[in-house]
């Protein structure tokens, strides 16, 4: 498989979103506090049952379609993985934009606001050079960290992204009012 990754002057969400998002939550991370919380917290694995299928594009405002329309875009990197021409994969890198409030008002921080792989390409290693060109983009932004954000029901992201060498910098049980039992983990690379 010849997978090419490009950089996009412009993003066009419709061609963005062909490529699913959606995943099988069949496995979550438990939180267990440790000696109540003092000795810090354990994760755990546990089985989801029954198991089903979360698409981050369907929860309301986070389609790829909306981007555009709730945020400056024209500092955000855009990256694309192709088979010839049919597209596989894709990230967007959030940088510069001072109404995202994960960015910290820091211009040397950039998000790994998205990364996604066809369900027939999943498993090929597209995912892990997606990340790569994304660290990249951002070294050349001049960041010196990115931060990704995902959540304990996605249990291969988290192993993904442990496998690229980020650590979980923070934990926020309390993050999505509209999905209670959903964790949100933060996690850094430093650059």
């Amino acid at each position: 498989m010849a997978i090419r990754i490009i950089e996009q002057a412009h993003f066009d969400p419709a061609d963005y979103a062909t490529i699913s998002a959606a995943f099988l939550v069949d496995r979550r991370l438990r939180l267990q506090p440790v000696d109540g919380g003092i000795g810090g917290l354990g994760l755990s694995i546990e089985s989801v049952d029954p198991p089903y299928v979360k698409d981050y594009d369907l929860t309301l405002g986070e389609s790829p379609a909306g981007w555009p329309e709730r945020w400056d875009m024209s500092s955000w990197g855009i990256l694309s993985a192709v088979n010839g021409t049919a597209r596989v994969g894709g990230a967007v890198i959030a940088w510069n934009t001072p109404e995202i409030d994960l960015l910290d008002g820091r211009k040397d921080l950039a998000i790994l606001w998205d990364i996604r792989v066809h369900l027939d390409h999943r498993r090929a290693g597209i995912g892990s050079r997606l990340f790569s060109w994304a660290t990249e983009w951002a070294r050349r932004k001049g960041c010196s960290q990115m931060k990704i954000e995902t959540q304990n029901v996605n249990v291969p992201a988290c192993s993904f992204y442990s496998g690229q060498g980020c650590r979980l910098a923070a934990i926020n049980p309390f993050a999505y009012r509209e999905l209670p039992a959903e964790v949100q983990f933060l996690w850094l690379l430093d650059l």
